[in-house]
């Protein structure tokens, strides 16, 4: 059986607000549950997907400077 993880996470946050993806977001940090790790990265993808390569370079510049 194989079981589309992407797929049901997108389906769960599709049509989420912006105030609904923040609080996603911030609940999964506070929380620092692994579990929670795959939705933030369906996330970073839809932001990277609609992200133009200004953004890219910033946020990449951003999280490298955050690694230090």
């Amino acid at each position: 059986m194989s079981f589309n993880l992407r797929g049901a996470i997108m389906a769960n946050i599709k049509g989420s607000s912006e105030q609904d993806v923040e609080a996603t977001i911030v609940d999964a940090i506070q929380k620092g549950e692994e579990k929670m790790l795959p939705g933030l990265g369906v996330l970073f993808e839809v932001y990277w997907q609609q992200a133009d390569e200004q953004q890219k370079d910033e946020l990449c510049q951003q999280i490298s400077q955050g690694l230090q």
